[in-house]
């Protein structure tokens, strides 16, 4: 491999090295973003709930009376409340598979119980941190590998014409 290609082949695992040392960072900041979304809609389902027993209902009966109701206005809430409910409890089992994960687990939690929502208002305030956790420098130096062995296996077929153009 050449100097220039070499030189350029630790460039680009560099830049892959950051990057995938930035994804514990962004998994952290998503996490921290998933508590305060959780702890907002507690709050919310906790007064519905409260309303509903001051009714004599259960959170599920005071549903269910939104649901039923001729009224579109209250059907839609009781639709917004159903699916605050639902969401709330998705994100508390997301929270709970990342915080009982290991270092690596955390980021498979993160991949399969993505929310979408969550993760573009995380990603639109993330700020990329230096990494010094084991995940951190794990995931940076396998971006180093994969960015490095993919330059050079993409820029292998240019080395190979110059060295027959010299022969």
């Amino acid at each position: 491999m050449g100097t220039l290609r070499t030189r350029l082949g630790l460039c680009v695992g560099l830049a892959a090295g950051v990057v995938g040392s930035q994804v514990p960072e962004y998994a952290q900041q998503y996490r921290q973003r998933l508590g305060g979304a959780i702890d907002e809609l507690q709050a919310i389902v906790a007064q519905f709930d409260a309303d509903s027993a001051r009714f004599g209902l259960t959170s599920r009966q005071g549903v269910d009376r939104l649901l039923s109701s001729d009224d579109g206005l209250v059907r839609g809430r009781g639709a917004q409340m159903q699916e605050t409910s639902e969401r709330l409890e998705k994100l508390v089992s997301a929270n709970q598979a990342m915080a009982q994960a290991g270092p690596i687990g955390r980021l498979v939690a993160l991949a399969t119980q993505f929310d979408p929502k969550l993760g573009a208002r995380a990603y639109e305030s993330f700020e990329p941190a230096v990494p010094v956790t084991t995940e951190g420098f794990a995931l940076g130096g396998l971006g180093f590998v994969v960015g490095f062995t993919l330059w050079s296996v993409l820029s292998a077929p240019f080395g190979r014409r110059r060295r027959e153009a010299r022969a």
